[in-house]
């Protein structure tokens, strides 16, 4: 087998710790979407689902930009680690939160609001937070989507390429993932490794996917989950 298993074994640390993040900080922008009831809420719809109409190097070059040695955070990174953050597997993290973003905030957010309405008036009613009746009635109605919404992140995390590369570059063992790997096998004429290593990412993607269908037991569609 002509697998690069150092590549495969970062890109899935990197898909786990990025779908693990957006688990957290996804919460509480998709309550915030689905209950707000701003004027402007639809900017902030906009600005989350950015990533997916916007090309990943586009993408990838501002958080580059944002990540180097000139920006604020840049700065304070290399005051407190010695080093920059870009071309490194934090920068990875971030660049790539920021582009599966919307994979796991609109399913989160379609879910919240198909919860029935009343279950959470009557929470409220008989005394309980609005922390509490999310983790007591929300949270649990909403299981479907928090599923879907984390395995979507984790899939889209291990498959990307245009962010990861303009943010990461091509650092074995520190940047080097899956999809740059195929694109640097396929530079190479190289086709048969690089088909090796494609069937490997295809057969991953569709056994995320069979669990998500096989544990929601129903089709994720575009919308409120009901």
């Amino acid at each position: 087998m002509a697998i690069d298993w150092q590549a495969f074994w970062l890109t899935l640390q990197l898909a786990i710790a990025v779908s693990a993040i957006l688990l957290v900080l996804g919460l509480p922008i998709a309550y915030w979407i689905a209950f707000s009831r701003r004027r402007w809420k639809f900017l902030v719809e906009a600005v989350v689902a950015l990533p997916i109409v916007l090309p990943p190097t586009v993408l990838g070059f501002y958080v580059l930009v944002a990540l180097g040695p000139r920006s604020p955070l840049g700065r304070w990174w290399i005051a407190l680690t010695g080093h920059t953050l870009a071309f490194t597997f934090s920068g990875l993290v971030i660049g790539s939160i920021l582009y599966s973003l919307p994979f796991a905030v609109q399913p989160f957010a379609a879910s919240f609001a198909g919860v029935d309405r009343k279950l959470i008036a009557a929470s409220a009613t008989l005394g309980a937070s609005p922390l509490r009746t999310f983790f007591r009635v929300i949270a649990p109605l909403s299981v479907p989507g928090l599923i879907t919404g984390t395995a979507l992140s984790f899939a889209h995390t291990m498959g990307e390429f245009g962010v990861v590369l303009m943010v990461g570059g091509n650092i074995p063992g520190v940047t080097r993932t899956v999809s740059i790997d195929i694109f640097d096998r396929v530079q190479a004429s190289d086709y048969a490794a690089a088909n090796e290593t494609a069937l490997l990412l295809l057969a991953f993607s569709f056994a995320v996917l069979a669990v998500v269908y096989g544990t929601n037991r129903k089709a994720w569609v575009i919308g409120p989950i009901r």
